[in-house]
């Protein structure tokens, strides 16, 4: 019998999927994106923009979408760093944790 309580179960089943990641990470630790002009601009708009402001106390949704934001801006910096325009397109190698965090905002 497991004695354990669910989130004692949930934090041990993280630090597996962390395991997990640092494996993926440390054999793929970027991926080839394509993106359109309008998302690549928007990209390169949010690293550009300077936050000056403190955040202050947050509620979790506020955190998040602070941290979607921040996701965002990194993205913007690997495509001002290295991004490839093809026609109408920019190719971008990005970081697996930022293309990770893109998919995850997508969901």
């Amino acid at each position: 019998m497991n004695d354990l309580s669910p989130y004692d179960r949930y934090r041990d089943d993280a630090a597996v999927l962390a395991a997990i990641g640092a494996r993926v990470e440390a054999q793929h630790a970027r991926v080839t994106v394509r993106l359109p002009k309008d998302l690549a601009d928007a990209a390169v708009a949010a690293w550009q923009r300077d936050e000056r402001e403190a955040p202050g106390a947050e509620t979790a949704a506020r955190r998040r979408l602070r941290d979607h934001a921040a996701e965002l801006a990194l993205i913007g910096l690997a495509i001002a760093e290295r991004g490839r325009w093809e026609g109408g397109a920019v190719l971008v190698d990005l970081a697996i944790g930022s293309a990770g965090a893109a998919v995850r905002a997508a969901e």
